[in-house]
């Protein structure tokens, strides 16, 4: 018996208008469903990114066929690193000029792989990042 991988990852953004706006440009990032004032999802590869607004998730109880979701929220900065290929790296620094979305960072790491660091409308740090960061 092992873990396998990780099937969602979640964020927290008060404005889910503005999240939504932000990231339905992102090639890759497939708009899922949303529930007004509590979620966005999107399909993102075989994983699932999740963005809740905490003053629902964290104070409202929600239920799935009569049990409750356990409460969940947090303030301040998630971060999230999405993979891109390594040839698409250029390309990528073009889509966030062509959509005014600031650089904060870009870090090269030992292995070569080069991150690039910016932020979602609520705050949240996100990365693209070559997917050999992690290869052994």
């Amino acid at each position: 018996m092992r873990i396998t991988g990780i099937l969602e990852s979640c964020i927290y953004a008060d404005d889910l208008e503005k999240a939504k706006s932000f990231y339905d440009q992102f090639p890759g990032l497939e708009f899922v469903s949303a529930e007004p004032g509590r979620h966005l999802f999107y399909r993102c590869g075989e994983s699932m990114l999740l963005i809740f607004n905490p003053a629902h998730t964290s104070k409202e109880q929600t239920n799935m066929n009569g049990t409750g979701i356990p409460l969940h929220g947090t303030e301040g900065a998630g971060h999230i690193a999405f993979s891109i290929r390594d040839e698409n790296f250029h390309d990528w620094k073009k889509f966030f000029s062509e959509n005014k979305i600031a650089i904060e960072s870009e870090v090269t790491w030992p292995n070569g792989s080069i991150s690039i660091y910016f932020r979602d409308p609520a705050g949240n740090s996100l990365e693209v990042v070559s997917a050999k960061l992690w290869s052994s």
